[in-house]
């Protein structure tokens, strides 16, 4: 088996899609949709792997606008990871328009040389990446069941194969105090934002006793309807980060005592919800990294050996990479200086550059797709590694 040649049909394959492919990412772009509600991107993307002869399975699930397309037959099984949900407000501030159209385009990539593998390639379309969780509960409902890898890009600000992404939870805070005039009758009162306002103070305190790589933040959702009415009723939203899954539990007690002394101290009665789809922290697979930055280079996209990760935030591929062999790379198409999930970078989604992205992340997951359905030594070094991950960890060794 000539795999460089098979990698060559299948970007030549993209080749002849892209004026179809950056269509579609444009169009995506242009018609933002939030969590849960990505009707017409889940609608366009699943016509256009359908009309290039994807068996498509509208709906996975709970979830309506999950999808999966898939070309070829049994094992083994690689899952492109499509996501395609906007930011509210702000649009595909994260590119998640590049992220779909890649998964699409190297699945169109790998079907033109399927005949040649064992194997088959399933472009999963993944809604609600940005606060829900989304494919936490597509694991929950056997989504991800029997693959064996599971790749998508992302883009950022530079070229890189290693996520470094957070183990997040996410909590809604709410008070309840009791209304009273705030001049006449204060004493009367229960100030429900008094108890948020010292839960506030008491996570900033509890920030320089937190691992540095930690992050907790919020937002007041509610805070009262008129300053002469003590506010009997405060809501806050708010996201717990850590580097590592156990750590973020730990994390996750020290925050709700914060919100407890709120309570405590105004009378107020407090209730604390977590979204049961916790983010893990994201586990790359350095077996499958390393032929993706072979791939990467050979577009001539440059990622050095001795990459650094960097933070990526928090994202639900992390969750996967717990039950598959993962990765999350990135492809650039905006300057350093450019913050993401900003409007300057949802500009940059529908650029040139991001345009050129959507090509060359295409190409290069395609091939690393062709990598692991090609080459059993690669599948096995993978999964080893994914298996040794898992593997639970000694204790260390007590001081003397």
């Amino acid at each position: 088996m000539d795999i460089a040649d098979l990698k060559r049909r299948a970007c030549e394959a993209i080749d002849a899609e892209a004026e179809a492919l950056l269509s579609l990412s444009h169009r995506i772009h242009d018609h933002p949709e939030t969590a849960f509600n990505e009707v017409q991107a889940s609608t366009w993307l699943t016509e256009f792997l359908e009309q290039r002869g994807f068996a498509v399975t509208r709906g996975l699930g709970s979830l309506p606008t999950a999808f999966r397309a898939t070309a070829g037959e049994g094992a083994p099984r690689v899952a492109v990871c499509a996501e395609y949900d906007a930011l509210p407000g702000i649009g595909h501030g994260c590119g998640h328009n590049i992220i779909a159209t890649t998964a699409a385009g190297a699945g169109v990539g790998v079907r033109a040389v399927i005949g040649d593998l064992a194997g088959s390639v399933h472009v999963v379309g993944c809604p609600a990446e940005e606060v829900y969780g989304g494919k936490a509960i597509m694991i929950r409902e056997g989504a991800f069941d029997g693959l064996d890898a599971a790749i998508m890009t992302h883009p950022g600000t530079r070229d890189a194969v290693i996520a470094k992404a957070l183990a997040c939870a996410e909590l809604k805070v709410e008070y309840f105090g009791r209304e009273a005039h705030a001049a006449a009758q204060p004493e009367r009162g229960v100030n429900a934002l008094e108890a948020l306002i010292i839960a506030f103070n008491s996570i900033n305190a509890l920030r320089q006793h937190i691992r540095r790589t930690a992050r907790v933040h919020g937002i007041i959702t509610d805070g009262g309807q008129a300053p002469n009415i003590v506010p009997g009723y405060a809501a806050g939203s708010f996201l717990v980060r850590a580097e590592d899954d156990d750590y973020l539990q730990e994390l996750k007690a020290k925050v709700a005592a914060c919100f407890e002394a709120g309570a405590t101290a105004t009378g107020a009665r407090l209730q604390l919800t977590w979204n049961p789809n916790e983010y893990c922290a994201m586990q790359t697979n350095m077996t499958v990294a390393a032929r993706h930055r072979e791939n990467l280079r050979a577009l001539g996209r440059e990622v050095p050996d001795d990459e650094r990760p960097q933070p990526l935030g928090s994202t639900d591929m992390g969750n996967v990479s717990k039950v598959v062999p993962a990765i999350h790379p990135a492809i650039a198409i905006a300057p350093p200086d450019v913050n993401g999930h900003s409007p300057e970078f949802a500009r940059y989604a529908a650029s040139d550059s991001g345009d050129r992205a959507v090509l060359d992340g295409a190409k290069a997951l395609a091939m690393t797709a062709i990598d692991i359905l090609a080459d059993p030594d690669l599948r096995a070094a993978m999964r080893a590694e994914f298996e040794r991950e898992r593997a639970p960890q000694p204790p260390p060794a007590a001081s003397s």
